[in-house]
């Protein structure tokens, strides 16, 4: 079983129906957002891959383009963007994500699409 890993939402307004989405180590993510600015993000992020949907935090996550990223965060380098959404997103729970899980999954096989539902990829 791998280590049980935290989703960081951050929803730019109110009125927006998109959510960008990062994995980050949950202790990590504690210690550095309890002012360990000198921990590296390296340590704090799963990986700096950025997520993206529309249908909110629980639905299938794409990857947002350069554009969209450039016209929220006002960059489009990973590291800009990570560290954005560490500073203004929120804390979600999750113990059904976990790294490593989907090593069972047949790549060849269908979509290899994230889903946190908590449901698998059925129809997809």
């Amino acid at each position: 079983m791998g280590r049980e890993l935290t989703k960081i939402v951050y929803r730019p307004s109110v009125e927006a129906n998109e959510d960008y989405i990062i994995i980050v180590n949950p202790e990590e993510f504690k210690r550095w957002k309890g002012g360990g600015a000198t921990i590296p993000l390296a340590e704090v992020v799963d990986s700096f891959d950025v997520f993206w949907s529309n249908q909110g935090a629980q639905g299938i996550l794409g990857r947002p383009s350069k554009q969209q990223l450039e016209n929220v965060f006002g960059s489009s380098k990973d590291v800009d963007v990570v560290q954005a959404i560490l500073e203004k997103g929120k804390e979600e729970s999750g113990k059904a994500i976990r790294s490593g899980a989907v090593g069972a999954t047949n790549q060849s096989k269908g979509s290899f699409a994230m889903d946190t539902r908590g449901n698998s990829l059925t129809g997809v």
